[in-house]
């Protein structure tokens, strides 16, 4: 049974936002909350779970990427997820290296 085509993403431009949003923009979230986890947390402990929780959320961010009505509002929260957990990874390794000199 097909979708009704109501509620399918009429622009070609939409459709690329949310598709690249959901594989790209969820993949870097994912990631990045992983860094900053590492640099505050057992970073052995935190790589180890990454295996597996790093798909359970990456999976969920790329569906979230296709429930949102706009694809450039996903990919600006994806980038502000993802900034923001810079910010932490950087201010942990700084405060918590990681490497000791």
């Amino acid at each position: 049974m097909p979708a009704n085509k109501k509620y399918l993403t009429q622009s070609p431009w939409q459709r690329i936002a949310k598709i690249t949003a959901g594989f790209i923009g969820g993949y870097i979230v994912t990631i990045t909350l992983h860094l900053a986890l590492a640099t505050w947390l057992n970073h052995v402990n935190v790589i180890i779970t990454l295996t597996y929780s790093g798909f359970i959320l990456w999976a969920t961010l790329m569906i979230v990427a296709f429930l949102a009505k706009s694809g450039w509002k996903i990919w600006a929260i994806y980038l502000a997820l993802a900034f923001l957990f810079y910010v932490i990874f950087y201010f942990g390794n700084m405060y918590n290296p990681i490497i000791q000199p």
